[in-house]
């Protein structure tokens, strides 16, 4: 038990592992080896807090608590320790950190409302974070009236191009955008999006096997509704055998991710600069939670500004934004497709802060986070006790979801 080396990597674990080691090493990475069952969270990531590597996540890796050895503490601050789950059975896999390049190969599946809108926001921000987009849809002409178009915006950018659907797993991260229903503008009430959700499961699934079978390395992002049960459906389906029994031999839950919360903290900006009652909610305020119902709006997580009436009424405002939209008579696709999509994807590939959902004890759960060399880290803040107690209703919520 204690410090020691391991295949070239520095491990701190309380099994007896490699060679020991007298002290931890001033510098370089440290990995926190524990272990607990496989799918139970997340299996590799930056620690930030050791209760996150011990036993089930819950909330500890949203708040800011706990402590761990002296030198261990020292080097999580210092930004240089990662935690791997010896309980996979690839946890070997895991020594390596989760890497993407410099310059990102992009496949998209499904050139709808949102996934075409999606691909202009690529072609025009993707600078030098992408390489190429890979364009693919099973309708005829679709990816290459596309590609078309795309390639004619004379601003240097990425390359654009068509893809088969046998070749849509050779990129570095695959953008799901695909949809078997999705309401028309006739819809002007309630959340159709569970209902979407019984159509588009077996429709990630297929795909998430896909990665499977070709050994997918990169990102699995899930962008159709409902986001997050959709990445849940695709992490555990990949993982099955052909009887349909969890093998562990598909996508880490650290592959897989969820871009639908960024609409809902733009959202909440956009009534936030409208309403001054909400205005603190540009300086201090977060979103949590899926994209839709179970969503948890903080005006701020500031514990002397957190108000929770006001908080739980600009939820509903950000929650219900897309019905103003459909009053309209219009399909509300834009902003997600940008601010989830575009956006936050280009976020996250930069390594900067921004919403997303994550595997987090269990369920995919959006909070801010950021994708570094050691992998993904939650912002960790001292929130307010009734803010904790939404997000824990929402968690869940989310479980009970099938």
């Amino acid at each position: 038990m204690g410090y020691c080396e391991y295949k070239n990597h520095i491990v701190y674990s309380e099994e007896a592992v490699g060679r020991p080691l007298d002290r931890l090493p001033e510098h370089g990475e440290v990995l926190y080896l524990f272990r607990r069952p496989p799918l139970a969270g997340r299996e590799s990531f930056h620690l930030t807090a050791p209760s996150a590597a011990e036993g089930p996540e819950a909330l500890t890796t949203l708040t800011a608590k706990d402590r761990l050895p002296r030198e261990l503490e020292e080097a999580v601050e210092e930004g240089r320790v990662r935690a791997v789950n010896m309980g996979h059975p690839r946890w070997e896999e895991l020594l390596e950190p989760f890497c993407l390049p410099g310059s990102c190969r992009v496949n998209l599946l499904a050139l709808g409302d949102v996934g075409s809108t999606l691909a202009m926001g690529l072609r025009l921000l993707g600078g030098h974070t992408i390489l190429d987009i890979g364009l693919c849809d099973l309708r005829e002409n679709v990816p290459e009236r596309w590609e078309f178009e795309l390639g004619q915006i004379g601003i240097p950018g990425p390359g654009v191009k068509v893809v088969r659907p046998e070749e849509l797993f050779d990129c570095d991260v695959f953008l799901f955008c695909a949809s078997r229903f999705v309401p028309d503008t006739a819809v002007k009430s309630g959340d159709v999006r569970m209902a979407q959700y019984a159509l588009n499961r077996p429709l990630v699934a297929s795909y998430a096997r896909m990665a499977r079978e070709a050994g997918f390395k990169g990102m699995f992002c899930v962008v159709s509704d409902p986001v997050d049960p959709l990445c849940r459906a695709a992490l555990l389906e990949s993982n099955k055998n052909e009887a349909g029994e969890l093998d562990c031999k598909g996508l880490f839950p650290h592959q897989v991710r969820g871009f639908g919360l960024g609409v809902m903290h733009a959202r909440a900006r956009y009534y936030a600069d409208r309403d001054p009652r909400f205005e603190e909610y540009l300086r201090t305020g977060r979103a949590y939670g899926p994209h839709g119902e179970g969503l948890v709006i903080a005006n701020s997580v500031e514990p002397d500004r957190y108000d929770g009436t006001l908080s739980r009424e600009l939820t509903e405002r950000t929650k219900h934004a897309n019905l103003e939209m459909r009053a309209m008579g219009f399909k509300p696709y834009v902003a997600p497709a940008l601010s989830s999509g575009a956006l936050s994807l280009l976020d996250c590939l930069r390594g900067q802060w921004h919403f997303s959902s994550t595997y987090l004890d269990g369920v995919f759960m959006g909070a801010r986070n950021r994708l570094g060399a050691l992998g993904i880290e939650l912002e960790r803040l001292p929130l307010p006790e009734d803010l904790l107690e939404r997000i824990r209703g929402t968690m869940d919520e989310l479980r009970r979801i099938e």
